[in-house]
């Protein structure tokens, strides 16, 4: 039997309680144990209890969403000795992607994420669809743990562990500022256009689905271009055509709010900046207005940004 751990925000406590559900026939099989903070009992020491649990879980589930990245003891604590165990080999970290958020670029972000090509739960039509996902993945990398593992020994007692081998308490600020060089750039610009792409191609099918009046288009025109299209009873309502490569003489993702339009002309576009610790897209500002107009935005603050341009003529 493998043990499994919650790693999550108390903010996505609801969808944790829905994904155990969905774990339950596993559970019933003997095929996992699972954990998470809320078993913790009254009197226990919470870090050492966490602590404890995690060191002897086999898969742990990374609940990901933008509460689980703002949160230092989930994303500082948990999630980096998380990823020492799996580099380690003593166990299999999975990312449950919970809601969009800019986790491509995380600690993990080159791991292979449930449900199917990371698309966010919340993202999907039917939420009991992709936690069947999740529940077939789990299932798979149980079974493999359990064939390899050897017989069980029972853990020993909290008050006998040594405090030795347990994670070393360190600040979370631990930042510091670096140059980003234009290999670094490029790469972030390519990948922030894919996120915009797969962001708009799930939130129209979305969209159609939540409103049966409405109907949506999405297509990838070449491996840098897609256009996308609102249809209200049979009639185009709203359309666009996003890009990356070169527009105005610099290099970024344009926005134009006609599907044919040629790469000169554009109504927004996203360039690359960052603030000595990430790197983040920073609009023209051709959409924006007032104190917002020069913030610069994440890989899911872009795709909103521009996704919003799109849907304003419905709302």
């Amino acid at each position: 039997m493998a043990k499994l751990f919650f790693s999550y925000s108390h903010k996505d406590e609801d969808l944790r309680n829905e994904l155990e559900t969905h774990l339950a026939l596993l559970k019933r099989q003997g095929v996992i144990s699972s954990w998470h903070d809320r078993r913790i009992s009254a009197g226990s020491d919470i870090d050492k209890t966490i602590d404890a649990e995690l060191e002897s879980s086999q898969i742990i589930l990374l609940l990901v969403s933008a509460h689980f990245l703002a949160s230092d003891y989930c994303f500082e604590r948990e999630m980096a000795r998380a990823l020492e165990k799996h580099n380690e080999g003593s166990a299999t970290v999975i990312p449950v992607i919970l809601h969009p958020c800019d986790w491509h670029s995380a600690q993990f972000g080159k791991l292979r994420a449930t449900p199917t090509d990371g698309k966010a739960i919340s993202m999907y039509a039917n939420r009991h669809e992709a936690l069947a996902i999740v529940a077939r993945d789990v299932r798979e990398i149980a079974t493999s743990v359990s064939a390899m593992e050897p017989p069980s020994r029972e853990a020993p007692p909290l008050e006998r562990l040594d405090l030795r081998s347990s994670p070393k308490p360190r600040s979370s600020n631990l930042r510091v500022k670096r140059k980003f060089d234009d290999h670094e750039r490029d790469g972030f610009l390519e990948d922030s256009y894919e996120y915009i792409a797969r962001y708009f191609d799930g939130s129209l099918e979305e969209l159609a689905a939540r409103n049966p009046q409405l109907k949506t288009r999405f297509k990838r025109l070449d491996a840098t271009s897609f256009t996308a299209s609102i249809y209200k009873n049979g009639q185009r309502v709203a359309q666009c055509s996003v890009w990356y490569g070169s527009a105005l003489g610099s290099s970024g993702i344009a926005y134009s709010q006609s599907a044919d339009a040629p790469r000169n002309s554009l109504n927004e576009s996203l360039s690359v900046v960052d603030d000595g610790y990430a790197l983040q897209l920073k609009p023209l500002g051709m959409q924006r207005y007032g104190g917002d107009r020069d913030k610069a935005l994440s890989e899911q603050g872009a795709a909103e940004y521009y996704w919003e341009i799109l849907i304003r003529p419905l709302q």
